[in-house]
């Protein structure tokens, strides 16, 4: 009986070791990795206003940046809340099967922003401006700067693990 007491003991001890061991190896919510990409919407009508459409060339190229993202495992798609922001991030969203949800271009990175996209994989859509400006302020120092009028074909990848984080830039263009 001793030893049937004794090995009972030895087995709940074991499975209670394991389980802490387990629930120690899992990755806590703030060191989960967060990857930002953030690209300036397409081709816009430049006659057409302050709130104009894409060109033809830029419904291309929004077609074109979906299909480069596609496989990228996006969970969240972010625009400012114009035309042609929301133009370029819906194919996209459309082909990954969610919408499009608006941030305040005036509020970049806020606190809830931050609290929504972590352990998250996020496309953002900004602006000539504010787009290398969100990148800055992701990885907290100011390594990008603004984009000329005629570039539409930049990719800015910044990912975040904790205290760690990385930003790049790469140019895509469409023939």
């Amino acid at each position: 009986m001793h030893n049937l007491i004794f090995i009972l003991c030895l087995v709940l001890s074991f499975s209670s070791f394991t389980e802490e061991n387990n629930a120690s190896n899992k990755p806590k919510k703030q060191d989960l990795e967060t990857t930002y990409y953030l690209i300036r919407h397409a081709e816009k009508d430049r006659s057409a206003g302050t709130n104009p459409d894409l060109l033809p060339k830029g419904k291309k190229r929004a077609n074109y940046w979906a299909k480069v993202l596609k496989d990228k495992n996006i969970d969240l798609v972010y625009s400012t809340n114009y035309n042609r922001t929301i133009q370029t991030a819906t194919p996209l969203a459309d082909e990954i099967g969610t919408s499009v949800k608006v941030y305040d271009k005036n509020n970049m990175y806020s606190e809830q922003f931050q609290k929504e996209t972590q352990g998250k994989t996020v496309l953002i859509v900004g602006h000539q401006d504010t787009t290398p400006k969100f990148a800055n302020l992701i990885l907290g120092k100011k390594k990008f700067r603004y984009i000329p009028a005629n570039n539409n074909s930049n990719l800015y990848t910044i990912i975040k693990n904790g205290e760690n984080v990385t930003g790049k830039v790469e140019r895509f263009d469409v023939d």
